[in-house]
C-alpha cells in the first residue's frame, strides 16, 4: 500500500478497500471543487391518488423500493432520545434485507442497538459526524465490512449535495406532520425544535418517508420540510423522547477548571477588537463554552454593546440573550434543551436553518463564514495547533466531528477551550491521536493553566500582549500538563483502517486505525 502525507503531516493510505481512492487533505481553502450540484430522481406524483399515509414502517420501507445494497439516512436532532433509527433498522432486519449503509447525520448511545445488525449483515457501512457509546467502541474494532466515514455537519451536506453521498431513501422523524408530509420540529409531544439536518436529506433523497407520532390536519405550519420532497408518511406511537435532546456533551455547573477556562477565553474576546457592536459568535455545549456565554451576557451589559447573531446548536443561553434584547436574532441548526425548542415556536428571530446554509463549504456564504468568534471543545490538541475531538488516546471512536472543522476557519477568532489535563492524560502533545481540525483554522487555545495564540495570528499576540493577558507557548503548556501527569505511554496501532475522517471539502485529512 502506498502513503501520501497530507498538508497535517499524515500519512494517508492511497487506496482503502470498501472506500476506494482517497484524495490527501490539502490545507484550508487549498482543494479546487470542479462539480456540479447533483439530485435526487424525478417522482411524479398520480393526480388521481394523493395517498402518501402507509399503514405501518414495514408498509413504507416496501413501497420505498428499499433494496439490498442502498443508503439509508435519519437525522439525530432527538440526539439520544432517538427511536426512529433503531425502529426502522430493526424492521429492516426483520424483512432480509442486507448490506444497508447507514447515513445519519450523527448517532447517539441511544443506537447500540445497532450493533447486531452489523454483525448479522444487515449494515454493512456507516457514514456520520458522531460514533459514540458502545457503537463507537466496536467500530474501532473493525466490526464494519468497511471503514466508516466521518464527516463535519457541512462536509456532510455538501458530500449530499454534490452527490458524493447519495440517499436512496431517508426515514425522517416528524414531530410535528400533517398526511402531505409537511413537518416541523416545533411542536408535538416530541419536539425538538430545529430540524436542519433533516433538510438536505429531504432534498436529495431518491424517497422520502415521514415518521411523525402528532400527525395533524392538513396544513401542518409552519413547514420545515415541505410536501413536496415527502413520498411516504408513517403515524406511529412514539418518535422519541424529547428529554434524550439535553443528553450528552450538555452540561453547565459551578466547576472552577471550567470558569477558569472560561475567564481566559473572555479576556482573548475582550481583547482581540472584535468584540464590539454587532459581534457575531457561537459556543458549544460544554461546561467551559457555556460559562463563556454566561460571562460574556455581564460584559455586554457593562459596555451597552449589543450582538448581531447567534449561531449553532443553540442553548438557553443563547436564548436569554435574544430574549433579553442582547442579540437581534438566532440561527438554529440544532436545539440543544427544552428552551430552544420553545424559542423556536415562540420567537420569529429565532430561525431554524438547514446544515447546508449552516457551514456547507461550497455555498457562496455559508452563515458560519459570518462568525467573528466560535468557541469550542477538544480532546487533544497538539503542537502545531491540530485538533482532536473524535476519538480518546487509545484510538477509540467516542464523540463526533460536528460542526468543529466548518466554524474554525469560518470565524474570524476561532478558540479552543480544554482543560490542560483530563482523567490523568495531557490534551496537549506532540501528536494528537487524530486530526479533526487543522491547527492552521485554529487562533487561540485556553486552558487552566494559559492562553497561547497560534503563531500565524501576530495581531492577536500583539493584541493580547498590549491588553496584558500573559501568553504561553504551546511547548510550555505540554511541559507543564506533562509535570502533572508524566509523559504518556504512546498507543501502537495496526495498519487496518476502521474510519475515516474527511475534511469537509472532501479530502482525508485522517485515518482512524485499530489498536495494536
Amino acid at each position: 500500500m502506498n502513503y501520501n502525507k497530507n498538508a497535517v503531516g499524515r500519512m494517508i493510505p492511497d487506496y482503502v478497500e470498501g472506500f476506494g481512492k482517497l484524495t490527501p487533505f490539502e490545507g484550508v481553502g487549498k482543494y479546487k471543487v470542479d462539480k456540479r450540484k447533483a439530485g435526487a430522481k424525478i417522482r411524479v406524483g398520480n393526480v388521481s391518488d394523493q395517498n402518501k399515509m402507509c399503514d405501518s414502517i414495514e408498509d413504507a420501507i416496501k413501497k420505498s423500493g428499499l433494496k439490498d445494497g442502498m443508503t439509508i439516512s435519519f437525522h439525530h436532532h432527538l440526539r439520544n432520545g432517538d427511536y426512529v433509527v433503531n425502529m426502522v433498522v430493526d424492521k429492516i432486519a426483520e424483512m432480509g434485507i442486507k448490506d444497508i449503509t447507514l447515513a445519519p447525520s450523527s448517532l447517539s448511545p441511544c443506537h447500540d442497538k445497532l450493533i447486531k445488525h452489523i454483525k448479522s449483515g444487515v449494515i454493512t457501512g456507516i457514514q456520520s459526524s458522531g460514533l459514540r457509546g458502545e457503537l463507537g467502541e466496536e467500530i474501532s474494532k473493525g466490526i464494519l465490512n468497511k471503514p466508516a466515514i466521518i464527516r463535519s455537519h457541512g462536509g456532510r451536506a455538501r458530500a449530499i449535495e454534490d452527490g458524493e453521498l447519495h440517499i436512496d431513501v431517508a426515514f425522517l422523524a416528524a414531530p410535528s406532520c400533517d398526511n402531505m408530509g409537511n413537518m416541523n420540529g416545533s411542536r408535538g409531544k416530541s419536539a425538538c425544535g430545529s430540524i436542519g439536518y433533516a433538510i438536505p436529506d429531504a432534498e436529495y433523497a431518491d424517497c422520502v418517508v415521514a415518521i411523525t407520532d402528532n400527525l395533524v390536519p392538513y396544513p401542518n405550519m409552519p413547514v420545515s420540510i415541505s410536501q413536496m420532497y415527502v413520498d411516504y408518511v408513517v403515524e406511529v406511537d412514539e418518535i422519541g423522547d424529547p428529554a434524550g435532546i439535553v443528553s450528552g456533551s450538555i452540561r453547565f455547573n459551578d466547576n472552577p477548571r471550567d470558569l477558569l477556562i472560561a475567564e481566559n477565553a473572555v479576556k482573548a474576546i475582550l481583547a482581540s477588537g472584535y468584540f464590539k457592536e454587532g459581534f457575531s459568535f457561537q459556543t458549544g455545549a460544554a461546561g467551559s463554552t457555556l460559562a463563556v456565554a454566561k460571562l460574556l451576557k455581564e460584559e455586554m451589559i457593562k459596555d451597552g454593546i449589543k450582538g448581531s447573531m447567534a449561531l449553532g446548536g443553540i442553548t438557553a443561553y443563547m436564548v436569554n440573550l435574544l430574549e433579553e434584547g442582547l442579540v437581534d436574532g438566532i440561527f438554529d441548526t440544532q436545539s440543544f434543551d427544552l428552551d430552544a425548542v420553545r424559542s423556536i415556536r415562540e420567537n420569529d428571530r429565532h430561525a431554524e436553518i438547514s446544515s447546508s446554509m449552516y457551514a456547507n463549504p461550497n455555498n457562496v456564504t455559508p452563515i458560519c463564514n459570518n462568525l467573528d468568534f466560535v468557541l469550542l471543545g477538544a480532546l487533544e490538541i497538539d503542537k502545531e495547533f491540530n485538533v482532536n475531538v473524535m476519538t480518546k488516546s487509545d484510538g477509540v471512536i467516542y464523540q463526533a466531528v460536528g460542526g468543529h472543522q466548518d466554524t474554525a476557519p469560518g470565524a474570524k477568532m476561532s478558540l479552543i477551550l480544554a482543560p490542560l489535563v483530563r482523567s490523568r492524560n495531557p490534551i496537549i502533545m506532540d501528536h494528537v491521536t487524530t486530526v479533526c481540525t487543522p491547527g492552521d483554522a485554529v487562533d487561540v487555545v485556553c486552558t487552566d493553566y494559559g492562553i497561547a495564540v497560534h503563531p500565524n495570528r501576530k495581531d492577536l499576540i500583539e493584541k493580547f500582549e498590549n491588553a496584558g493577558i500573559e501568553l504561553k507557548t504551546m511547548q510550555e503548556l505540554k511541559d507543564i500538563a506533562e509535570s502533572l501527569t508524566g509523559v504518556p505511554e504512546e498507543i501502537k496501532f495496526t495498519d487496518d483502517v476502521v474510519a475515516i475522517v474527511e475534511y469537509r471539502d472532501g479530502t482525508i485529512i485522517d485515518v482512524i486505525k485499530k489498536e495494536a
